[in-house]
């Protein structure tokens, strides 16, 4: 008997071809048939009138941290996404000494704008090694994880606080490599590296000290194991950008690897820069490199408060450190100060425009509730005075609990996005799902691409957007045995409808431990996902107990 029969769904299969009707056979976690099937299952569901296809992958994730307190990864399974890929931007969990869990706790709060409280009440310090880490998350798993192993981990194992000042030595890259290749023998399917991000002390992380030795030496160790580099380049910058392209080129021809670099964006001031980007990217895989740029779907929205520091104020050196490094009370203190708001306001004018268009999200008070949903001009027209001026009176109002959203910052121009995600060198990723978990909602993006990119625009055909999501990072993050619906291959599945699948409104919840926050999206249209050939989320019911996910370490 099969353990679950899938019928009358039309199935996308992820190779592109054409959807035709018929069931998918499941027995011991694996596809056993794509076809006409008449035996009998212990479970039958029934998918007529829905997409059945291979679950969505997402390559981009911050979710190390929420793994620890939450196997699921919430919520991405409902949004159909089967398989994760933390580890990015040079920061994992491990491998880890006792002794730099903070100075790590610290820069995923800086970099990812995770809670200080989050690691304190949901996190049990229980591991070092990375294989130690993975038997960890292994414990209650419900989605598929593989894992990058962080270079600037690496660094701070190896060398300690001179990882953060210094070049390394001979000795000390030898131990980097002996190190990452006991990573890789663990589960991890590859490396990250950072080039632009800065740790809590605003100091560069320690994967930026490393020397183009030091990442060729490491990328060596990649060859052998037939493994992937991602990085975080200047995206802020074209000509940096093409220049790293250029050195990624260079690795990847010279160890044979894949490599990775995210994120790209489209706004205003970098518009014409994207092609020259996608130039250079097109050339370069030409000439046998594989270069993989990750640009997302959906567009930049940006929410903050003053009570926590937001990467929105990076620019503004005043308002930053100030923020950064202040308390409730050195805030509210500073905005007070008559001198020093005057500093401040003169700082952040140039940048008028923004403060214009932000939206009064959530606050506290009864008698600011009537200017919620309203933009600070239009509030500020009622009180006579500037955007900038009653953001600030309504956060020393609230207490600085005064909630904005600066939405469609970027990334919003349908034609020019569509036209790089239809592109066949760029790969769908950058969600940050698990990151940023105060500033904007990091899931939804696969409905996003399939609501606005296939039904709305229309820019592809639901046929390719499958792909993109399910075939195409699994062939380039060598996720062996996923991505297609075709026998041998797991049973991870989405079922969803196509006339209908999109992401839910942005809403705030608390479920972060320690009684935090965040933004969250609830999936629209997606019926069911399987994962490991067993039901983990159905639209009727939530979540299952099921827990079948693995650790996927990438090609053997």
């Amino acid at each position: 008997m099969l353990d679950m029969i899938i019928k009358n769904g039309q199935i996308i299969d992820g190779t592109g071809a054409s959807a035709y009707n018929a069931d998918v056979a499941i027995k011991d976690g694996k596809i056993v048939e794509v076809g006409q099937i008449d035996q009998p299952a212990a479970r039958e569901v029934d998918a007529n009138g829905l997409v059945v296809s291979p679950g969505f992958i997402d390559p981009h994730t911050h979710f190390d941290a929420q793994l620890l307190w939450d196997g699921a990864a919430k919520p991405a399974i409902e949004h159909g996404v089967t398989t994760i890929v933390p580890g990015n931007c040079s920061l994992s969990l491990a491998p880890l000494k006792a002794e730099h869990r903070m100075k790590l706790v610290g820069m995923f709060n800086q970099i990812e704008e995770m809670p200080h409280i989050a690691f304190e009440e949901g996190v049990e310090w229980n591991w070092e090694t990375f294989d130690e880490f993975v038997q960890r998350i292994k414990q209650d798993l419900m989605i598929n994880v593989a894992p990058l192993v962080g270079h600037s981990v690496l660094r701070l194992w190896v060398m300690g606080q001179a990882s953060m000042h210094r070049q390394a030595d001979e000795t000390e890259i030898a131990d980097m490599q002996k190190l990452l290749r006991e990573c890789l023998d663990a589960g991890a399917i590859g490396l990250s590296t950072s080039f632009v991000d800065m740790d809590e002390r605003l100091q560069p992380v320690p994967s930026r000290y490393a020397t183009p030795h030091e990442l060729d030496a490491l990328c060596e160790v990649l060859k052998e194991y037939d493994r992937i580099l991602q990085v975080v380049h200047e995206f802020f910058d074209t000509d940096l950008t093409i220049a790293r392209i250029d050195q990624l080129a260079d690795l990847s021809r010279k160890h044979d690897i894949t490599t990775t670099l995210s994120p790209l964006f489209v706004n205003a001031d970098n518009f014409d820069g994207v092609d020259r980007i996608m130039s250079r990217i097109d050339e370069q895989m030409d000439a046998g490199a594989r270069v993989w740029p990750q640009v997302q779907t959906r567009p930049i929205d940006i929410s903050f408060c003053f009570a926590i520091p937001s990467l929105l104020f990076m620019r503004l050196r005043t308002w930053y450190s100030v923020i950064r490094f202040g308390t409730v009370e050195s805030i509210v203190a500073a905005f007070k100060d008559k001198d020093q708001r005057a500093k401040m306001v003169a700082e952040a004018q140039p940048m008028m425009k923004l403060w214009q268009g932000l939206i009064l999200r959530q606050v506290k008070t009864e008698a600011n509730q009537q200017y919620v949903g309203k933009t600070l001009t239009q509030i500020a027209e009622s009180r006579g005075t500037d955007a900038l001026n009653v953001m600030i009176d309504l956060s020393l109002e609230e207490d600085l609990d005064a909630h904005f959203l600066a939405a469609d910052m970027g990334h919003n121009n349908d034609a020019k996005v569509g036209s790089l995600l239809t592109h066949p060198n760029v790969m769908i990723g950058a969600s940050d799902g698990g990151a940023h978990i105060l500033s904007f909602s990091t899931y939804g993006d696969t409905g996003y691409l399939f609501s606005r990119f296939v039904r709305e625009t229309p820019t592809m055909s639901l046929e390719a957007a499958v792909k993109k999501v399910t075939a195409d990072p699994a062939e380039i993050w060598g996720i062996q045995d996923r991505g297609l619906l075709k026998p041998g291959y797991a049973a991870d599945i989405t079922i969803f409808d196509a006339k209908t699948i999109d992401r839910g409104e942005e809403y705030y919840v608390q479920d972060v431990p320690g009684d935090g926050y965040r933004y969250v999206r609830d999936s629209i249209g997606v019926n069911t996902v399987v994962i490991g050939g067993d039901i983990a989320y159905t639209h009727a019911e939530g979540y299952t107990d099921a827990a079948n996910g693995q650790i996927i370490g990438g090609r053997a």
